[in-house]
């Protein structure tokens, strides 16, 4: 009796498929179910007094100015949090950046507040935002170190609950990257991916304690830190963030997720420049995690929608149109869900609007991974990278590097 090799195949393939389906679904109930216990929880332990809090240095590498600048930078100075332990470090690459009069502004209306500003870049790798960090990150006088990006926008609570939930055995506090309400349907896109497709990720990622960090905001321990090498160690990386995490873990501390997520205010809401974004947060991921070439594509909802059709098709006889429409729905619902657990409270915007957004991220998101396989160069910052296996990088070309301290 001779065995029919390609239907063998197919039924293999097919049972693959559906795994994978069905793996995509325990991703999207896991993120949810964190997400609802993590989330702005409840402080119901006793409040930490003022005189036990950490001491805290944020450095807040700057380049160039937006609208909301001013108004994000002040949300720093107006932390719920004893002055005498917070420091603010501004650091610019040269004394040429529009941004040093912002800051100045801003130190002269908050006296109390220790704030310096550092001008000037010390060179220790490609990567222009740790070079822009490192004279501010030696200078730093506490050793809880938050980097904080230019667009971010803190809620006044946000350092007491970093500092929360930091504990012996910690070295790392993240903040989830989320994004401020703001107008024009280019911020409710950004606003619908990170709250749906870049949180189910990132909370799921954290509940099974994979390393799924991002440097928008988040808080180091520098005694930690310097046992990996210091902040200058990760200057041969563009992604930053992920290393030094990765450094955090090997030294044997525990990497947690703030209940309180990072709120990007930036004041440009461009697709086109969003897009570019999200093609370099994808080259990067892939140089770093090569398997991310098969699973990545195999996340997102037409593709594994597509796939599971055909699959319950060939193996059940199930109409692959009902199944397909049936799994967008149940998709757009738990999306749905996912992104008022991450907004705590109802929709910023109307459900029309987050239909067109959803709709229009699900359906662009193959051709963003497809783009980033067809570049093999990075652009960030007016700079030109060469991305190579393991997540280092070559700079090829640059603009503007005056006031430069090579090391």
């Amino acid at each position: 009796m001779s065995v029919d090799t390609s239907a063998v195949v197919a039924i293999i393939v097919a049972v693959l498929f559906l795994a994978a389906w069905l793996f995509v679904w325990i991703i999207h109930t896991i993120s949810l179910v964190f997400g609802c216990r993590h989330l702005y929880k409840k402080r119901t332990e006793a409040v930490i007094p003022d005189d036990k809090l950490p001491g805290i240095s944020i450095i807040k590498p700057l380049t160039g100015v937006d609208p909301n600048l001013k108004s994000n930078l002040e949300s720093f100075f107006k932390q719920d949090y004893p002055k005498d332990k917070l420091e603010i470090l501004f650091s610019v690459q040269d004394d040429n950046d529009p941004a040093i009069l912002v800051v100045k502004s801003l130190i002269d209306c908050y006296p109390k507040v220790d704030a310096k500003l550092f001008i000037g870049l010390k060179v220790v790798g490609p990567n222009g935002k740790v070079n822009n960090m490192v004279r501010p990150y030696e200078a730093a006088k506490f050793d809880n170190i938050v980097i904080s990006d230019t667009s971010i926008k803190m809620m006044p609570a946000t350092l007491h609950d970093m500092a929360y939930c930091q504990a012996p055995d910690v070295g790392l506090v993240l903040q989830m990257p989320y994004c401020a309400t703001r107008k024009g349907f280019g911020a409710v896109y950004q606003q619908v991916y990170f709250g749906t497709m870049q949180a189910r990720n990132c909370l799921s990622a954290n509940a099974a304690n994979i390393n799924c960090s991002t440097g928008m905001s988040s808080m180091v321990r520098r005694d930690v830190l310097d046992k990996a090498g210091g902040l200058s160690e990760f200057g041969k990386y563009l992604a930053e963030d992920h290393f030094i995490a990765e450094a955090i873990r090997k030294e044997g501390y525990k990497v947690v997720l703030s209940t309180i997520p990072a709120l990007q205010n930036s004041g440009s809401c461009s697709i086109s420049d969003f897009h570019k974004r999200l093609v370099r947060w994808c080259q990067l991921r892939i140089s770093m995690v090569p398997t991310l070439i098969i699973l990545e594509p195999l996340g997102e909802c037409f593709v594994i929608g597509t796939l599971a059709s055909w699959a319950v098709n060939y193996l059940f006889d199930v109409s692959p149109l009902a199944f397909f429409l049936g799994h967008l729905l149940l998709w757009f619902l738990f999306d749905f869900i996912l992104f008022k657990v991450v907004e705590n409270g109802p929709l910023p915007f109307s459900k029309f609007e987050f239909l067109v957004a959803w709709t229009m991220r699900e359906f662009l998101a193959p051709y963003i991974i497809l783009v980033s396989h067809l570049q093999d160069t990075v652009m960030w910052r007016n700079k030109r990278y060469r991305l190579r296996w393991g997540g280092k990088v070559d700079l090829t070309s640059s603009e503007g590097l005056e006031a430069v301290i090579t090391i």
